[in-house]
This record gives C-alpha cells, sequence and structure tokens, in this order.
C-alpha cells in the first residue's frame, strides 16, 4: 500500500507543505512505488482527492489514498488499484483528524537504463505532473 517514507511525515507542523515518497502499488495507476509527492498539509479535502493520512489502526504508518466520500465518522478512502486492499474496506472511514493533507504533485524518478533519446523525452514529458482531483473516479470508486 503506498505511504510516505517516515522520514518525510517529520515537521508538518512548521511547514503547509511537505514531500513524501510512495511504495507500494494501492494508487496505480495514478502514483507508482518511487514516486515522489508534494503534500499540502491542512488542506480541504473534497471527494475525489488524494490524500496522505495516518493508517487508523498503525497511526506511525502514513498512507497515500483517494478521499471518496464523507461517512459518520470520516472519510471513506480506496486505493485506485482495486486489487492492492488496504483502504477502508478493510478498515472503514478515517477520522478527519487522522487525514493530514492534500497530494498536489507528483514527480516520477526517472528509470535506470533508460538511455534512448526518445526514452528521455518521453520520461521528460511526463515526470512532473499536479495530481489533480478525479470527480469520475470517486463515483465509479464509490460503487466498490
Amino acid at each position: 500500500m503506498p505511504e510516505p517514507s517516515q522520514e518525510t511525515g517529520r515537521g508538518r507542523a512548521a511547514a503547509p507543505f511537505g514531500l513524501a515518497e510512495v511504495s507500494g502499488p494501492s494508487m496505480v495507476p495514478t502514483l507508482y512505488h518511487g514516486d515522489q509527492l508534494l503534500v499540502q498539509y491542512g488542506a480541504r479535502v473534497r471527494p475525489g482527492d488524494v490524500v496522505v493520512l495516518r493508517h487508523p489502526f498503525q497511526q506511525d504508518l502514513l498512507v497515500v489514498k483517494r478521499a471518496v466520500e464523507r461517512r459518520d465518522g470520516g472519510w471513506w478512502v480506496l486505493g485506485d488499484n482495486a486489487y492492492a486492499g488496504g483502504d477502508s474496506t478493510d478498515y472503514g472511514a478515517v477520522p478527519d483528524d487522522l487525514v493530514l493533507g492534500r497530494v498536489r504533485f507528483r514527480y516520477r524518478p526517472p528509470k535506470d537504463g533508460r538511455r534512448s533519446p526518445l526514452a528521455v523525452l518521453r520520461w521528460a514529458l511526463s515526470a512532473a505532473r499536479p495530481v489533480l482531483s478525479d470527480r469520475s473516479a470517486s463515483r465509479r470508486l464509490r460503487a466498490r
């Protein structure tokens, strides 16, 4: 399940923005293992947003999921990869105080071995992108 590295989770209170690194496949195809994220801590969360939160049962573990809808008790969050698990289908709604921030930007580091000019160009055109809310995905995921 994607999670920001623990080192980047420190210092949130001092700055409204922070960096996180994804590990795991639960947000594929939106985010991949190794992606670097710019997180806006304390940002208003809306359905469809990709968020960073504390795991409800292991609060020292940070995870990245898509906020699907508000329910009694907090946010219902799901991974974009339905086969990876580790979301609200396992632990229920996430209380508001465990939702730390909203992902604003994604940087995908280059893979080793990409040396052809076409591969470098393809990477350069897709390496850095904003992470936008996906309202259609939130409606689609809500049905799961």
